[in-house]
Formats: C-alpha cells, sequence, structure tokens
C-alpha cells in the first residue's frame, strides 16, 4: 500500500490546476448547451424556419435541441476511446475547441430568409457537433481532476465540474435575461440573439489556456508506461465491466429532476392548455435561482462523500428529490407561486445535490484507469439520452385537461429514482478504495486507520 503514494499528486498547485480546468470546461459546455436550448425556444422559429406555419417550426426548432442528446452516445464511444488511450488532457482540449468553435458558429449563422433550407440544416449539424462534444467533458474532466487529487479528497475537488455545469446555467441565463429585458423584440430577434453565441469564443480562450497549463495524470502516465494496455477500451469496458456500465446508466435516470423542475414544470406551470396560468417571467427565475443554490452546495456534499462515502448521499439524495417532485408539482396546480420556488429549491438546489456533487467521483471510481473515460462517458450519456424522451412521455400520460397530474408524473419521477437509489446501493463503495485499485472488481477497502494515515501523508506531501 505504501508504493500506492506515488499515485497521488506530489503538490496541491496540480489539483487546483485540474479543479479549475474541470469547472471553466464544465461551465463553457454547458453555457454553450443552454444558451442553445434558451434560443431554439425563443428565436429559432421565426429565424431558421420557414414562417408560413409557426407551430411546424417551433417543433422542428425543438428537434433539433432534442438532435444534440441523439449525438452524445456516439460522442461518448468516440471521445471515451480517445481520452483512455491519447490522456485526459487530449480529449478535454477537443470538446472544449469543437464546443466552443460550434457555438460560436451558430451566431454567425444565414437566416432562413437568407439562404432558405440550408439555414436549419447548418443549425442541425452544429448541433450534432455540440451534443458530440458534450460527452467526452463530465466523463474527462471528472477523471482528471479524481486522479489529480490528494488521497481522502477525490470527492470535494471533483464536484467542482459539476458546480461548473451549474455555473455554466446561471451564466446562460445571466446573458440572454438583459438582452430580452434591454432591447425590442425586433432588435432581439435580428441581432441580439447572437451575442451570447459569439460570447463564447471568450470563455473558450479562457478555458483553453487553463487547461494547456494542467499536466496529464499520473495514474494515466504510470498506465501506459507500465501496464498492458487495452487496444480498446471501449471493448474492455462493455466486456469487464458492463455491471457497473448499467448501474451508471441507471443512477443517471436522476436527470429526471431537472426535467421534472425546469421543462415539464415549466410546461405545466405557463402553457394555457394546462390551465394553471404562472406568469413566464417568474417561473424562469426557478432555474436561476435553484443553480444558484446548486453552486454554494456542491462542494459541501462532495465533501461530505469523502467523509461517510458515495452511496449514502446518492441514495438519499435520489430518494428525497423524487418524494419532493410530488410537493413541488403539486404547488404549481394550486397556483402557490412562493411554495412552488421553496419546493423547486429544496428538490433541484439542494437534495438533488446529494446525487449532482457525488456522481463525478463515484462514476469514474468504478472503472480502471485503462477503461475510466470510456466506461463513465458511454454509459452516462445512454442514461441522459434517455431522461430526453421523459417530457414527451409526461406530457402523454398527463396530458392537458388529466386529472391530478402532480400524482401521476410525481409517481413516474420517484419510480425512476428509486431505480437509481437502488443501482447506487448495488454498487461497491469506493471512497476509501485507493487509486490504485479503484474499479477493479472485489477491490478491497481501506482500513480506517491506513486511510487516516495514508490521507495524512498525501495532505503533507500536497503542501
Amino acid at each position: 500500500m505504501t508504493a500506492a503514494i506515488a499515485h497521488e499528486p506530489q503538490g496541491r498547485h496540480q489539483s487546483k490546476v485540474a479543479a479549475a480546468s474541470g469547472w471553466i470546461g464544465s461551465a463553457l459546455e454547458y453555457y454553450d448547451f443552454f444558451i442553445y436550448a434558451t434560443a431554439a425556444s425563443l428565436v429559432f422559429p421565426q429565424i431558421f424556419f420557414a414562417s408560413g406555419n409557426p407551430k411546424t417550426a417551433i417543433v422542428a426548432s425543438l428537434a433539433t435541441y432534442g438532435v444534440g442528446y441523439v449525438a452524445r452516445p456516439v460522442g461518448a464511444f468516440v471521445l471515451g476511446h480517445w481520452g483512455d488511450t491519447h490522456g485526459r488532457k487530449n480529449v478535454l482540449l477537443i470538446c472544449l475547441v469543437l464546443m466552443g468553435l460550434s457555438t460560436t458558429a451558430v451566431g454567425l449563422l444565414p437566416t432562413y430568409q437568407q439562404v432558405g433550407i440550408l439555414a436549419p440544416v447548418l443549425l442541425v449539424v452544429l448541433r450534432l457537433i455540440q451534443g458530440f462534444a458534450v460527452a467526452g467533458e463530465i466523463s474527462g474532466a471528472s477523471s482528471m481532476i479524481l486522479e489529480h487529487a490528494p488521497f481522502g479528497r477525490r470527492g470535494y475537488f471533483a464536484s467542482f465540474t459539476l458546480q461548473g455545469v451549474q455555473a455554466g446555467q446561471i451564466l446562460a441565463a445571466a446573458v440572454f435575461l438583459p438582452l430580452t429585458y434591454a432591447l425590442s423584440n425586433e432588435a432581439f430577434l435580428s441581432w441580439g440573439w447572437r451575442v451570447p453565441f459569439l460570447l463564447s469564443v471568450l470563455v473558450l480562450v479562457a478555458g483553453y489556456i487553463i487547461r494547456r497549463e494542467v499536466e496529464e495524470t499520473p495514474a494515466f502516465a504510470e498506465e501506459q508506461a507500465h501496464r498492458d494496455v487495452p487496444k480498446s477500451p471501449v471493448v474492455d469496458a462493455l466486456t469487464n465491466h458492463w455491471p457497473d456500465m448499467l448501474r451508471v446508466i441507471c443512477m443517471a435516470l436522476m436527470n429526471v429532476i431537472p426535467v421534472v423542475a425546469t421543462i415539464f414544470g415549466a410546461a405545466y406551470a405557463v402553457q394555457p392548455a394546462y390551465g394553471v396560468g404562472m406568469d413566464k417571467t417568474i417561473y424562469l427565475w426557478i432555474p436561476v435561482i435553484g443553480n444558484i443554490v446548486a453552486v454554494v452546495v456542491i462542494p459541501f456534499v462532495g465533501n461530505l462523500s469523502d467523509r461517510i462515502g458515495r452511496r449514502m448521499p446518492i441514495i438519499v439524495g435520489s430518494l428525497l428529490a423524487g418524494l419532493m417532485s410530488f410537493a413541488y408539482l403539486y404547488a404549481i396546480s394550486i397556483r402557490n407561486v412562493p411554495l412552488a420556488f421553496v419546493f423547486s429549491i429544496l428538490m433541484w438546489g439542494i437534495v438533488y445535490q446529494g446525487y449532482n456533487a457525488v456522481y463525478p467521483s463515484f462514476y469514474p471510481e468504478l472503472f480502471p484507469t485503462r477503461a475510466r473515460v470510456s466506461g463513465m462517458a458511454i454509459a452516462q450519456n445512454i442514461g441522459t439520452m434517455l431522461t430526453a424522451l421523459l417530457p414527451a412521455l409526461f406530457a402523454t400520460v398527463a396530458p392537458p385537461g388529466s386529472q391530478n397530474v402532480p400524482l401521476t408524473v410525481g409517481a413516474l419521477a420517484f419510480g425512476i429514482t428509486a431505480i437509481a437509489s437502488i443501482a447506487a446501493w448495488s454498487a461497491r463503495e469506493t471512497f476509501r478504495v485507493h487509486l490504485n485499485d479503484l474499479g477493479e472488481p472485489g477491490a478491497p477497502a481501506v482500513e480506517k486507520a491506513e486511510y487516516d494515515r495514508l490521507r495524512r501523508q498525501s495532505l503533507a506531501a500536497a503542501g
């Protein structure tokens, strides 16, 4: 076990740089992903599709948003393989550049009035590139941070990946909201919507500079130098670690909570057909406040997982978030805006973070170094892609005019969170397993005394 110390980073600097790299990269990629979602609802139907049938234009625009999720499993296979064979730093730079350039290019696209059908075709191509690129971000960034983090602090450091995701969503809203308030509708449709997309080039430059400073992880370097590295990490993951991949797919279904909070919940609250009639402007603040709370909560939960383990926060967070979905949808049904706000913040901003803050350390710990990025990327993106179908499912089983929408949708959401919690319960605990043993079937847990000794020695070496 003493030899395992060689895997630990030799300075606190690289741990912090890796965490900063993961944070800013995730912030950029999800800023890009969510400004597209906003624009697909607000402006793309008018400027990228034929204006003769507004309903068809809306459906087509939202379909281009869904295309990004279809591309994610493809990106996971390709980028996961690249990250496990060419390094975590290498794949993260590729993800960053692909996402930044494709998003900036959206801001430069001609409109349907200018080039006709070519406009939506180009939009779909760029959205496919976005979905492809984002598939490798979380798995690559989590693996990078995890393998640089001091022993006993992996949960805390890896949580900054998801803090960056939430910050990216806040940034997306912070850019769009002032533009919609300050500009006339004509100016916003003419050029204002392009500003958030063009600004992504600035974050791209900053992210590239930071990521370039991160060294490749010691675990990956040693794997390449001293072990029999498989030619296909994807095949290795699918052949030898499919049970853990299945667990990750099931746990990734926890994306149902953001779906309930921001997609179906929004439609239920503001669409006239449902008859609730909440104000759109007020409702749009729910994800903003929820993400602000999440940014504060995430590192505390990550740190907690270093003390009590990964499984318990995920299990408790999953089940409680599922139960709160009933209360949240009920508050909407009775048109109680303050109560809906409170339950949304509790469900999404706080309780859901028991899962959200911990999975960036738990998922990669389930896989060995040689197949870590592949195993996590493929499984997580398949699970996330499945949740992209949930808004349509919810709208089908609880259409406008149906009775007991909160009970029907809440029961489905709770059932899905129960699946995620069972998957977490069935997984082995990883927080006291050393990096040498991560992802190996039957890896032994480090005894508490040895764990504490190694943690003190690692922290002392980190300065």
